[in-house]
């Protein structure tokens, strides 16, 4: 999705479509991989480490996010796919209907590992009873807070909130500082933004915005009404900037860094940055809380897939696997700081140095994702229906009035119509 994106181009920088491995011809044994240019910092030494000690090297093309689901239908169309892609989750519904992806079930099916990885990379990676990908990165989204800022305001640091209420009070005895200080930030014009940070909200309150086969929306629920409603409530009374509006998400983290803002929806990605780039800001992580308690988590990240038209389905494989192995997963990702996508993995050594960590890891595999061959549609266009109704609902018309469009055109897009 697009805010894991966004994310990582904060701390890397992304340039245009690079290659790397170029050193070798081309021949039988060297196979293909494409991946997001948000990916390049945790792929590339995963790439060096791999062609190190193995015969069949891997040439790692990166590609500019916004134009990789664009370049990857045109190579499957004209017979120039990659033999293995990493493409976010959320998209491989839709790839693997149009035929682009190999079916794997039977691989998958017999890793001795398969029931370790991340539930909602594998549900996402089933079309018609087959798998098409296994899980390759993940992303979790959870509540982050100030705690300089909550013991300011009266609030107890060790005790973050646990309710929606909690998280509204507290914005308001931040926002009471003073000073340009807000209780509360959201980039209020990014679609991609809100499905990571807004609907665990409405999943922790017991509703839903897609029917699990991602067929029907769902949005007229108290579930997703309270959670409008809250954000609608927390704009009127100014505890929130007035920048949020218009943030498509190129602020998504920034004003945290601030020291201003008192809580924030964020994925794991910024528990790196803040240790990284802003170590003067004591930190806390809790998981983003339902109306009356209970908590959800957005479950992000990358599967890893064989495009249909790939030559090299052995070595393809062999690659993947090693992909999901300790070496990669805790001794690249989580020694990196990102989150494993095997159960087995989240309790390892480095995350044990900083349990905001754990908090991130467990989040992730107890986290949901909807289903949908119409996700970007729906839910990352920013003229879709999903920004369309949150703009409505917080800055505009109403918390009822939006929801009552955005079903419409929800059934609009789902339809084909």
């Amino acid at each position: 999705m697009k805010l894991a994106a966004f994310a990582r181009k904060l701390a890397l920088g992304i340039g245009a479509m690079t290659a790397i491995g170029t050193a070798w011809a081309q021949s039988a044994s060297e196979i293909s991989f494409w991946v997001r240019a948000s990916d390049r910092a945790f792929v590339e030494p995963m790439v060096k480490a791999w062609n190190e000690k193995h015969d069949a090297k891997v040439a790692l093309t990166v590609i500019p996010n916004d134009d990789f689901v664009t370049k990857f239908g045109t190579a499957v169309a004209g017979g120039a796919a990659p033999d293995v892609v990493a493409i976010d989750l959320i998209f491989v519904p839709a790839f693997a209907k149009a035929g682009q992806l190999a079916d794997i079930s039977a691989e998958a099916k017999a890793l001795p590992f398969a029931k370790v990885l991340s539930p909602s990379h594998v549900r996402l990676a089933m079309y018609g009873d087959k798998q098409f990908a296994v899980p390759f990165s993940a992303e979790s989204s959870f509540l982050l807070y100030n705690k300089a800022l909550f013991k300011k305001a009266g609030l107890n640091p060790d005790e973050p909130p646990k309710t929606m209420a909690d998280i509204e009070a507290a914005a308001k005895k931040i926002t009471a500082l003073g000073g340009g200080v807000k209780g509360f930030y959201f980039s209020g014009a990014c679609g991609g933004c809100n499905i990571f940070t807004m609907t665990p909200y409405v999943w922790a309150s017991g509703g839903d915005v897609l029917s699990a086969d991602g067929a029907q929306e769902t949005l007229d629920s108290p579930a997703l009404r309270n959670t409008l409603a809250m954000y609608r409530r927390m704009w009127d009374a100014r505890l929130m900037p007035g920048g949020v509006k218009t943030d498509n998400g190129s602020n998504f983290i920034n004003p945290f860094f601030t020291g201003k803002i008192g809580m924030i929806g964020t994925g794991a990605f910024a528990i790196g940055l803040l240790k990284r780039d802003h170590p003067e800001i004591e930190f806390g992580v809790t998981p983003l809380p339902g109306d009356k308690g209970g908590n959800a988590s957005f479950a992000g990240g990358d599967s890893i897939a064989i495009p249909a038209t790939s030559k090299h389905k052995k070595e393809a494989w062999e690659f993947i696997q090693w992909s999901l192995s300790e070496a990669v997963q805790v001794e690249q990702f989580a020694k990196g700081g990102s989150i494993p996508v095997r159960s087995d993995f989240t309790d390892n050594k480095y995350f044990r140095e900083d349990p905001r960590f754990v908090v991130a890891a467990e989040a992730m595999q107890s986290g949901k994702t909807p289903y949908s061959v119409h996700f970007n549609q729906l839910f990352n266009d920013p003229n879709g229906p999903w920004l369309a109704m949150i703009q409505e609902a917080i800055f505009g018309k109403g918390v009822d009035q939006a929801i009552k469009d955005g079903q419409q055109r929800f059934k609009k897009v789902m339809s084909g119509s």
